[in-house]
């Protein structure tokens, strides 16, 4: 049992978050989704995540009392990372739901936890927010395919040493942050229907925690026109283009007369479409024996570049296709929008955010660049 020196921490894992990025399905919710991960190859990414945050507290082991719930949804995580965690409830066996995960969090805050810290992505958060809405402190380690809410810390370095700092009463504010979800169907199909869900109570350092996900900055078409003529004047006929998400690369890709998928990666070489809506398996495939590059856009408010959302560019695809050939692209008040905070990296490799770590050269109109600081942690 814990002693009054010691703080009680809620260890929730959601095991299959994230599942679906780098096989191209936008998300795991449903077993049907699941089940189609599976089959393309999909492994858990949440488990190693979580273990990763864990290992930045074990410095205050002897002054934190974890309590999780059994396997994979917390128990083993704790213990692969040096603790000795307090186990409570039950669940099926190789089987977790959604219902697990409330039942969880419920739980947590009966027994008096200080902080609930979470694994997952915006499902996850939505299902703790149902069971707890804000009677408890919560902190979100990123695994999700889906992370539009600003519940999460950057990187699971980062939810680790937040948690402690929060966990030891170092100065840390404790703000309301929203909990963001979208229609995974609606987004399959290219549809981006998000909304506001509700908000939870998150310790907040602004270098440490992700912004909510923010859309398009008004009046900017100019300026997308002008980025989007310059790509695509430039682009060779002999290199392959990986093309990520969003209005901005969709634009590009227009400029040469394709049509884009605007929430997936496609494919181009020269004014032909290659592959439309890839997974990491066909990415890896198409680059053999080619000269590549890829195309991103930041993340509005959050400042992402990597790791949110395109999951198919994983760090196996930035490795052959190399930092120098990453073309980041962004409009004037999509930057100005960061108020000075840096881009982000978050590949699940800790190698390949360090090779990205650095300063990286931002297209901000025709023929017009930005030096801009990208931190990966």
């Amino acid at each position: 049992m814990a002693s009054e020196s010691e703080k009680k921490i809620g260890l929730i894992v959601n095991p299959i978050a994230g599942m679906g990025g780098k096989v191209g399905l936008k998300g795991s919710d449903g077993e049907e989704i699941l089940q189609r991960a599976r089959e393309l190859g999909a492994v858990p990414t949440s488990p190693g995540r979580a273990v990763d945050a864990l290992k930045r507290m074990l410095p205050f082991k002897g002054r934190i009392e974890i309590i999780t719930y059994p396997s994979k949804m917390g128990e083993d995580e704790a213990k692969e990372a040096g603790f000795d965690p307090r186990t409570v409830g039950r669940i099926s066996e190789g089987r977790t739901t959604s219902d697990d995960t409330k039942h969880a969090a419920a739980e947590m805050a009966r027994l008096g936890v200080d902080l609930i810290l979470f694994c997952g992505g915006d499902g996850t958060a939505r299902d703790i927010f149902d069971a707890v809405d804000q009677r408890v402190p919560v902190l979100g380690i990123p695994a999700g395919v889906k992370m539009h809410s600003g519940v999460f810390a950057i990187n699971p370095a980062t939810a680790g040493d937040l948690a402690l700092w929060f966990l030891q009463g170092k100065p840390t504010e404790l703000r309301e942050t929203e909990v963001m979800d979208i229609d995974e169907e609606a987004f399959r199909k290219n549809q981006l229907a998000a909304r506001l869900y509700g908000y939870m109570k998150t310790p907040y350092e602004k270098m440490m925690i992700q912004s909510s996900k923010s859309g398009s900055v008004p009046g900017e078409d100019a300026s997308l026109d002008s980025i989007a003529s310059f790509i695509a004047e430039s682009m060779d006929d002999n290199t392959l283009y990986i093309m990520g998400a969003g209005t901005t690369v969709r634009r590009i890709v227009e400029k040469v007369g394709l049509k884009k998928s605007l929430l997936g990666v496609d494919v181009v070489q020269g004014h032909s479409l290659l592959a439309s809506d890839v997974n990491e398996a066909k990415l890896l495939a198409l680059l053999e024996g080619r000269k590549a590059k890829i195309v991103v856009s930041v993340i509005g408010g959050q400042g992402f570049i990597l790791g949110r959302g395109t999951q198919q560019i994983s760090p196996e695809v930035i490795r052959k296709v190399g930092k120098d050939n990453i073309i980041v692209v962004a409009t004037p008040g999509k930057l100005a929008s960061l108020s000075g905070a840096p881009l982000l990296v978050d590949t699940d490799d800790e190698e390949v955010d360090k090779m990205l770590d650095g300063y990286v050269k931002v297209v901000t109109g025709y023929g017009r660049r930005t030096l801009y600081r990208v931190r990966s942690g």
